[in-house]
C-alpha cells in the first residue's frame, strides 16, 4: 500500500527565506524613505523663504521702499501672498527690514536660501 503525500504549504524554511528577503529589503528602503523625506521637507522649506523674500521685493519696488526700510507682514500677506507660508503648524516670521532675509521657523540652518 503506497501512500501519497500531497505538499499544500510552505515549509518552515521557505517562509524564513522569504522573511529574511523582506526584511533586507526594509532595511534598505526605509533610510532611503527617510532621506527623501527630509529633503523634500527642506526644499520646501526654502521656496517658502524665496516666496516671502520675493513678495518683499515687489512690495519694495511698488511702495518706493529703502532697502532699511520696516516690512509689515500685513501689507505683504494681504497684497502680495494668496497665504502666508507656514511650516507645519508654524508660520514664518516677516524680516524686520526689506533687505533682510527671511529665516525659517523651525531654526533649521540647512533651510537657507
Amino acid at each position: 500500500m503506497m501512500i501519497k503525500m500531497n505538499k499544500k504549504g510552505f515549509t518552515l524554511v521557505e517562509i524564513m527565506i522569504v522573511v529574511a528577503i523582506i526584511g533586507l529589503l526594509a532595511a534598505i528602503a526605509i533610510p532611503n524613505f527617510i532621506k527623501a523625506r527630509e529633503t523634500a521637507q527642506r526644499n520646501a522649506c526654502i521656496a517658502n523663504l524665496k516666496q516671502i523674500q520675493g513678495a518683499i521685493q515687489v512690495w519694495a519696488i511698488d511702495t518706493g521702499a529703502a532697502s532699511d526700510a520696516a516690512v509689515n507682514k500685513a501689507d505683504i500677506a494681504t497684497n502680495y501672498l494668496k497665504t502666508w507660508p507656514k511650516e507645519g503648524t508654524v508660520d514664518y516670521v516677516c524680516p524686520s527690514t526689506v533687505s533682510a532675509s527671511p529665516v525659517c521657523p523651525t531654526n533649521n540652518v540647512t533651510h537657507t536660501i
